[in-house]
């Protein structure tokens, strides 16, 4: 907070710069016909995923989150060095030490910032928006950088068809910055007791020594309660979070929900009694980039120039944990 005579005024962080970086190597459904019993047709029927982008090896998870920042910096016109807090959402680390964020710090030569992980899947974004705009708000930090960056690609199983036609790699970034102006506003929750349903075992527990290659330690998903969680509990975070911030749905330009599967996006249109037309996708050429996605969709429209600075946004995140959230911006 800032003082003005005698008043506090609360801070805001408003997202002045956003960044992507895409993998090179592009894997259409064509290419998982070769590898698992499937078909394009039924792939996009399912899913709505007729690409995504593979990292090659020296496209990191450090390195993709880095270029991606590096673009949110430009857009934004803010140097590396005004940077004061880099916080990376991902669940894809190449390394258990030292942090990613600490590895994309070395990388663009923010030497100011305080830097930490945090993971959340494919809340993680969500999550860490929430984080950094506490930390603006209380006058902590004043110049954030949120980055969702995954290699999800070294954690599918490429022979396991109902996991393996969902997954892609990317990063985004935006950059936030302390104003008087703007609104935020979240509202989140967790189920930790159904999280067997989405899981992915560490691979350096003793009881893998012998199989590091176990099937538990790829992603092991129940497809069919995953989608019932996401179709039930994301209208409910949008509800509950535009009843608490006193909007309609008829106030919110667009509603940016994680890119898992076309049907999910697709079914929450339906229950909420909003066309469709007012829920932005890009899974057909990403596929599920976990925490990744929402950053790299927003970039993408705002590039587009389909985001208008003082419209209402709605963002909206759902994975493991289970977790799931909504949060309204003003952009």
């Amino acid at each position: 907070m800032i003082m003005t005579g005698n008043r506090k005024r609360t801070m805001v962080g408003r997202i002045s710069g956003t960044g992507s970086y895409i993998p090179k190597e592009v894997w259409d459904n064509q290419v998982l016909t070769q590898l698992v019993d499937t078909s394009d047709e039924w792939i996009q029927e399912r899913t709505g995923v007729a690409r995504r982008h593979i990292a090659g090896k020296n496209e990191t998870t450090a390195y993709m989150a880095a270029e991606a920042a590096k673009r949110a910096l430009e857009d934004a016109d803010v140097s590396a060095q005004e940077i004061d807090l880099i916080l990376v959402a991902t669940i894809s680390p190449g390394r258990i030490m030292p942090s990613t964020s600490c590895e994309v710090q070395a990388m663009i030569g923010a030497k100011r910032a305080t830097c930490f992980d945090l993971n959340a899947a494919c809340t993680g974004f969500l999550f860490a928006l929430n984080t950094a705009q506490a930390y603006i708000k209380q006058g902590i930090y004043s110049k954030v950088l949120v980055i969702g960056t995954e290699s999800l690609s070294n954690l599918v199983n490429w022979k396991d068809r109902g996991t393996c036609i969902l997954f892609g790699d990317g990063a985004g970034a935006v950059v936030l910055e302390a104003s008087e102006e703007g609104r935020y506003a979240q509202y989140t929750q967790s189920i930790g007791c159904d999280g067997e349903v989405l899981t992915v075992d560490c691979r350096n527990q003793k009881q893998y020594e012998s199989q590091p290659c176990a099937e538990e330690t790829f992603i092991q998903m129940d497809g069919r309660e995953v989608f019932k969680f996401a179709v039930s509990k994301v209208p409910e975070a949008i509800g509950e979070l535009l009843k608490q911030e006193e909007k309609n749905v008829e106030d919110i330009s667009q509603f940016i929900l994680h890119q898992a599967n076309r049907r999910i996006v697709q079914s929450v249109s339906k229950r909420m009694k909003v066309d469709i037309k007012y829920f932005p996708t890009n899974m057909e050429e990403y596929g599920n980039t976990s925490s990744a996605s929402i950053p790299i969709l927003l970039d993408e429209l705002n590039r587009s120039g389909r985001l208008k600075r003082g419209t209402y946004l709605v963002l909206a995140g759902f994975g493991a944990g289970l977790s799931y959230g909504a949060s309204l911006i003003q952009w």
